[in-house]
């Protein structure tokens, strides 16, 4: 059905991030782990040709399926026009304001995946079932002191507990991908830990894990400028810091010390 969409509509797959997802098995696991009831008003980013659209509708009050390419805004007219619970919204996810919704499930743009993530993350919203590069996804669910431990990881958990659910391998997709793909459940939460300034601390957190292999005492002074900070303060501002934490390097600090340390700086700056 893909293929004939794509040609009746002249659409090149595997350009623009499109690698549509056609393994039915593994639309279906993603219905069930998102748990659609019928009362579930439910975002979906970067509908295609609408597979998955059909299957959230089929369980949801309303779907809400975003698609900028005008091509397979067109397809999914033609498929679902007719449907009052299906709203389609043309335009970029990166610039449309969301409408109300209470589940986000999605087969996202790998190439926007962190601003689109962080853009949904800051809306409010019960379950997201999402799906990226792999390599993206491991960095998202990724633990203290592991390899794939990054600022993604960091943002991420601030806001929602993150867990791969199923990988997914390239060849559930028409064109398929040149990588791995995997879905990633995400539950927001309420914020697990203080932070002073939300964005100093993601401005610190970007600064230092630039430079995950040096001491954070010496990513802080090398950053100081990033970070809003005068260099010349910057030796004095940190002998107030806990010198246990600032001695060790972004990437053996859990996000609770990295959030006491950018806490610290901010209260001292303010000083």
């Amino acid at each position: 059905m893909v293929r004939s969409l794509l040609k009746k509509y002249g659409i090149q797959g595997g350009s623009h991030d499109q690698h549509f997802l056609v393994d039915n098995r593994i639309l279906e696991r993603i219905i069930e782990e998102s748990r659609i009831g019928p009362e579930d008003v439910v975002l979906e980013i970067g509908a295609g040709v609408g597979n998955l659209t059909e299957k959230i509708a089929s369980k949801a009050k309303k779907t809400i399926a975003i698609e900028l390419d005008p091509n397979l805004v067109d397809v999914l007219h033609d498929r679902f026009g007719d449907h009052e619970e299906i709203q389609i919204i043309s335009g970029d996810v990166l610039e449309v304001e969301f409408p109300p919704f209470n589940k986000v499930v999605a087969n996202l743009p790998y190439s926007i995946s962190s601003p689109v993530t962080f853009k949904l993350l800051r809306y409010d919203f019960d379950l997201g079932v999402l799906m990226y590069q792999y390599e993206f996804a491991r960095r998202m669910v990724a633990c203290t002191g592991s390899e794939d431990y990054s600022r993604l990881s960091v943002a991420t958990q601030y806001y929602a507990d993150a867990e791969i659910i199923m990988k997914i391998p390239a060849s559930a997709f028409s064109p398929p991908p040149k990588v791995m793909s995997a879905v990633v459940k995400l539950v927001p939460r309420p914020f697990p830990y203080k932070v002073v300034d939300e964005s100093f601390f993601f401005k610190f957190i970007t600064a230092v894990f630039g430079q995950r292999r040096k001491k954070l005492k010496n990513s802080i002074m090398n950053n100081s400028s990033k970070l809003g900070l005068n260099k010349e303060d910057v030796k004095e501002m940190i002998i107030q810091l806990p010198q246990d934490i600032i001695d060790k390097r972004p990437e053996n600090l859990s996000p609770f010390e990295l959030a006491d340390i950018a806490n610290g700086l901010k209260d001292i700056k303010q000083l």
